[in-house]
Parts: structure tokens; C-alpha cells; sequence
């Protein structure tokens, strides 16, 4: 359903910086960077979450991202730890959500509620 999802910032080298060592155990990298924005995404795609400088308080909204096993779940929780994510959720089984769902959250410098999860079974 969703095409891509914009994020406003008003510490955008800060959250440029957090999004680039979180999602890279994810697959995901910075494709497209220009003065006040950037856009990542796969290498084999176009960029899905776009990064933009802005004056205006950030929203803190929930991004769930898909890694493609646990182990990808488990280093996006440990790169975004590092980079200064507030644990919200450690990597593990919500068999509450789903027998398969393995997530992780965290919340990113600007509030957001991130996440990335595996359906896949252990």
C-alpha cells in the first residue's frame, strides 16, 4: 500500500547520520542526498523513507522496516542502540502479533517509534 513515508527533522545531519547506521543491517542505504534531504532505500529499488530538514516540531510516528531474518533484526537493535536509539523493545517473538513475528523497537533521536521486524520462523 504505502509507496514511501517523509520524515521532518529539525537536527537533519543528526537523523541523517542515526538512519544511516541503523538501516544498513537492514539492506537499506542512503540512495539520494541533496542540501536538507535524503532518501534511502535498497539498492535494487527506489528510496522509501525520505529525511527532510525542517523548522517544524517531527511528528513521532511508528516506521515498522522488514529485515530478511532474525539476525538482521538482532544487528538493526544493536547499530541503532549504538547510534544513540532509546531501546523501546528488545529483539524477540511478539507471538501476541503473530506466531512468526520477530521485532525489535527503538526510538530514534527526533521521538519516532521505529522498528524492524521478520516474519520468517526461527
Amino acid at each position: 500500500m504505502l509507496d514511501h513515508i517523509g520524515l521532518r527533522t529539525n537536527q537533519f545531519d543528526a537523523v541523517v547520520h542515526f538512519y544511516e547506521t541503523t538501516l544498513a543491517p537492514l539492506g537499506y542505504v542512503k540512495r539520494f542526498a541533496w542540501e536538507g534531504g535524503a532518501g534511502f532505500g535498497r539498492n535494487d529499488g527506489s528510496p522509501a523513507l525520505w529525511i527532510h530538514a525542517s523548522e517544524t516540531k517531527p511528528s513521532g510516528i511508528h516506521i515498522a522496516l522488514t529485515g530478511a531474518d532474525h539476525s538482521a533484526v538482532d544487528a538493526f537493535y544493536i547499530a541503532a542502540l549504538g547510534a544513540g536509539a532509546i531501546n523501546n523493545g528488545e529483539p524477540g517473538l511478539r507471538k501476541d502479533y503473530h506466531p512468526n513475528y520477530y521485532a525489535a523497537f527503538v526510538i530514534d533521536p527526533d521521538g519516532n517509534n521505529l522498528e524492524a521486524v521478520c516474519h520468517a520462523a526461527p
